[in-house]
């Protein structure tokens, strides 16, 4: 009996550590930013009157906060979308065995190993839309090949805005969910799409009727690791675009960024730092949720 007891103090012993710092650096600094959000700490001097809801009151009356909430949405909207189709049809394609597909998988992953900031700065280069001299990157090459009708402003054009870094995170992360369908793909039984063959079946019909059914779970992970990202948004747009012309670009963090560091409004900033928190849980709280049940059951 003192074999069990001796076990469980030396695990518990191991995981306190852990479970200390992640107490005081993740969900005491949470509570921090959420006591600060109803303070007046508007300057670098620390003030910690209490004042209830008011910085949020203000913060959604500020037309830079309400552009920045359609913003995410439109981001969050076109983004997820794009990675789970592209990584799909990646994964597909990939699935077939071809040769040199370890190359080809390390191409497609490639891009979700460089950092945000580098993958917006050679975005910001390819989507310059030039001068009249010339044009740049890809409006360059719209115009090589003859295409010259569809080259625009990008990001500098306030009607695309947000819809410019979209193109650059999805290109920065179709590639995980390539990774992810892949896996999926390759679980799924060589039997039933066998059997939905012989009754008659044709490729699509398998895909639709057996493989994406089975792959609803990598979906439903897939689209929520990819909105958590979405709505953190902030390093690929700090180096792409900025908060853009008229803020067609800006998004949240980013607000929240300058009202706390560069206008030293803590509070506010801690106010959008919480919104942004609760638009997060509201994406994952119930996927976990639905996976514990899920568990339970199984």
């Amino acid at each position: 009996m003192r074999r069990p007891t001796r076990d469980r103090l030396v695990s518990l012993a191991l995981l306190a550590p852990s479970v200390i710092v992640i107490a005081v650096f993740v969900y005491g600094f949470i509570a921090f930013s959420g006591y600060a959000s109803l303070t007046r700490w508007d300057s670098l001097m620390p003030d910690f009157t209490f004042v209830g809801l008011r910085n949020y009151e203000r913060l959604f009356a500020i037309p830079r906060f309400q552009i920045d909430l359609g913003n995410i949405v439109t981001f969050t909207g076109l983004f997820i979308p794009i990675c789970l189709i592209v990584g799909f049809l990646l994964a597909v394609l990939l699935d077939q065995r071809v040769r040199g597909e370890n190359l080809f998988r390390s191409i497609f992953l490639f891009p979700m190993a460089i950092s945000a900031v580098v993958t917006g700065v050679a975005w910001r280069w390819m989507l310059d839309p030039g001068t009249a001299g010339g044009a740049h990157g890809v409006n360059a090459l719209l115009d090589g090949a003859g295409l010259g009708f569809l080259k625009n402003g990008w990001y500098t054009d306030p009607a695309i805005g947000i819809k410019a870094v979209v193109i650059a995170a999805g290109w920065q992360m179709s590639g995980y969910a390539m990774a992810m369908y892949l896996a999926g793909l390759r679980s799924v039984p060589q039997e039933l799409r066998e059997a939905a063959r012989i009754d008659g079946a044709g490729e699509l019909g398998v895909y639709r009727h057996v493989v994406l059914p089975l792959l609803r779970p990598i979906t439903l992970s897939a689209a929520i690791i990819l909105g958590q990202i979405a709505l953190n948004l902030f390093a690929l747009v700090v180096s792409m675009t900025g908060p853009g012309p008229g803020f067609s670009t800006d998004v949240p963090a980013l607000f929240m960024f300058e009202t706390t560091f560069r206008a030293s409004n803590f509070a506010q900033g801690a106010a959008i730092a919480m919104l942004m928190l609760v638009l997060v849980a509201l994406l994952v709280v119930p996927y976990l949720i639905h996976t514990f049940r899920h568990e339970v059951r199984a």
